[in-house]
């Protein structure tokens, strides 16, 4: 036996799916309508998670400290006797040269990203093995040998092929050897990439032996990452000094930046979607305020015809809530958010694809529904009160 408040529920809610059938085609097309709504919403947030989660993961392995030589406000060749000079500050670990630069490959319009650094002497160098879906990262003694993005691997067509070649400056080619492929996991900042030796790298680019691209600083105590940062901006002026810390940050501001501009743009279409539905409740059909004066002659109370406004509206946003999540999960994890991907990652027809990972978690779910379906539901709930409100003996004819 059921309480009598849950079973009168019970009824009402019967009551309310009975209803939303009769004007099932109405109620589909606010529905289809909200849904859509809710659909570019979350596409919008699932993305920015995406990019987000993949970014943090990926940077997990990045040093603790870049410098980079500037000259005229633009990044120049930093010298390699600027390691001497960094030797006399204590807490510094390590400091790796790196050369990286960007190929553009005209017989297939794609432009590849080069990374060359010394991989045996980075603290920890095992750990970048579990980027990797197979093989290994190039050794020095190991020359020519490189390893590539997943997009490099489609582009270049090697598929079971393991050798590819590159123009050098003078336009002879360089041929390199696979001997790794870098996972699905790191594929927003290494489906370009190209991994090699400094050796090889430098013969690639024509760039010096004394010469590199920047200096990765890897530090004892991370605590005191801030202060040799700043000792280092003070013993080398002409240089620029980044921190992992402003990396990260870089990437979730602009990340968060790009989402909150399109959400602003999306909230002003769910504003408009509201009033059609403040609009549409307020303004019955006089049918529906001839079956609203019946229900109240035959005993209905006024709160009775609200809860089967709100179970109606429930029903519909709930739907629409479901579908519209469903939809951008599905277009984020399995057609890459091919409609929105251009607005948050820029829309350069020369950059590889690179497939996304949707994180999803309660607090975007919850975001969503505070922005789409709480509205919804005060639009439509306050003018049926007012429309439950009139006099019976008014609306029956």
């Amino acid at each position: 036996m059921l309480p009598k408040g849950l079973e009168k529920q019970l009824n009402i809610l019967d009551f309310s799916l009975t209803s939303l059938w009769r004007r099932k085609l109405k109620n589909l097309s606010i529905m289809l309508v909200f849904a859509l709504v809710i659909f570019l919403l979350g596409s919008f947030q699932m993305l920015t998670g995406a990019l987000t989660s993949s970014a943090e993961a990926v940077l997990e392995n990045t040093p603790e400290i870049t410098i980079q030589k500037m000259s005229a406000g633009r990044q120049e060749a930093i010298p390699l006797a600027y390691i001497e000079k960094l030797r006399s500050i204590y807490g510094i670990r390590a400091v790796i040269p790196r050369i990286w630069g960007y190929y553009f490959d005209e017989s297939n319009l794609a432009n590849f990203t080069i990374l060359a650094l010394e991989l045996g002497s980075m603290p920890f160098d095992s750990n970048l093995n579990l980027t990797l879906a197979h093989g290994h990262f190039p050794k020095k003694t190991e020359p020519g040998t490189a390893v590539i993005g997943r997009s490099v691997q489609d582009i270049l067509g090697l598929d079971k092929r393991r050798t590819f070649s590159l123009f050098r400056p003078d336009l002879s080619l360089k041929s390199f050897k696979v001997v790794g492929v870098f996972s699905q996991q790191t594929d927003l900042l290494s489906n370009d990439l190209i991994v090699m030796n400094l050796t090889d790298a430098r013969d690639l680019f024509g760039i010096p032996v004394s010469m590199a691209t920047d200096l990765c600083i890897y530090v004892a105590n991370p605590t005191e990452i801030e202060t040799i940062a700043k000792k280092i901006a003070v013993l080398l002026p002409d240089t620029r000094v980044l921190t992992k810390s402003q990396i990260q940050k870089t990437y979730q501001v602009v990340f968060s930046w790009r989402s909150g501009l399109a959400s602003i743009c999306l909230l002003t279409a769910l504003v408009a979607f509201a009033i059609l539905a403040w609009d549409k409740a307020s303004g019955l059909s006089p049918e529906e305020k001839r079956e609203i004066g019946i229900l109240k002659i035959l005993g209905w109370e006024t709160g009775d015809i609200l809860a089967v406004r709100f179970w109606e509206s429930t029903l519909v946003s709930a739907l629409a809530f479901i579908i519209g999540c469903t939809a951008a999960y599905i277009h984020v994890a399995f057609f890459d958010a091919s409609l929105l991907k251009a607005v948050m990652v820029g829309w350069s027809v020369i950059h590889p694809p690179f497939k996304l990972l949707p994180s999803v978690t309660l607090a975007d779910l919850l975001l969503i529904f505070t922005f789409s379906v709480l509205p919804f539901l005060g639009a439509t709930v306050i003018p049926a009160w007012r429309c439950a409100t009139v006099p019976p003996d008014s609306v029956i004819r």
